[in-house]
């Protein structure tokens, strides 16, 4: 057992200062929080969608936009596609699981809106068909992948790409999860000085 516990803390560790000394990354990070801000300087709106437990990094990231981060400041438009179980199953049903997030998208998004795609692959049929749906609306499109980036690294896919250099799913998503609360740090900063 401790010798699980050390090796994950040392692996975390390792891939933590590979992701915070890559000078791309960190551009990256900057570029998606002025996106981020010139979105909601502009009264448009994030929404954000993942599988598994990026499901619920998009959910925490909407939870932290919506509510507070660390000031006490009035609510950001946020909203993870992930949620409304009755949206998912119709969809899922009626059509096929793959355009779960595009559908929403396509009833609830505007040009200029956000999408925020998560997907530790970069291959999630569900991430890519909303992203597709979220360029044909206009809005700029934020991904976050790991270390091949899949189909959402592809040319013109994302606006703005971080990607994890990882292939280990959990430090992945623990990498992402500190990217979004620094995104989620400068833009409460930047609205409400």
């Amino acid at each position: 057992m401790k010798n699980i516990i050390e090796k994950r803390f040392a692996e975390a560790k390792a891939l933590l200062e590979l992701t915070s000394n890559n000078a791309q990354i960190l551009k990256t990070v900057e570029e998606i929080s002025k996106t981020i801000i010139s979105a909601y300087d502009n009264g448009r709106k994030v929404f954000i969608a993942g599988n598994g437990g990026s499901a619920a990094d998009a959910q925490h990231i909407a939870a932290e936009l919506v509510s507070r981060f660390y000031k006490e400041r009035k609510a950001l438009a946020a909203e993870s596609l992930t949620v409304n179980t009755s949206n998912l199953t119709a969809i899922a049903n009626d059509y096929d699981f793959s355009v779960v997030f595009s559908r929403q998208l396509e009833a609830n998004a505007r040009k200029g809106d956000i999408f925020w795609g998560i997907s530790t692959s970069g291959n999630s049929k569900n991430i890519l068909s909303a992203i597709h749906t979220a360029k044909n609306i206009g809005m700029k499109i934020i991904g976050f992948t790991g270390e091949g980036g899949g189909k959402m690294a592809e040319p013109k896919m994302c606006d703005l790409l971080i990607r994890i250099p990882s292939k280990d799913t959990p430090r992945i998503q623990e990498n992402h999860i500190l990217m979004a609360h620094i995104i989620c740090e400068i833009v409460e900063n930047s609205l409400f000085t």
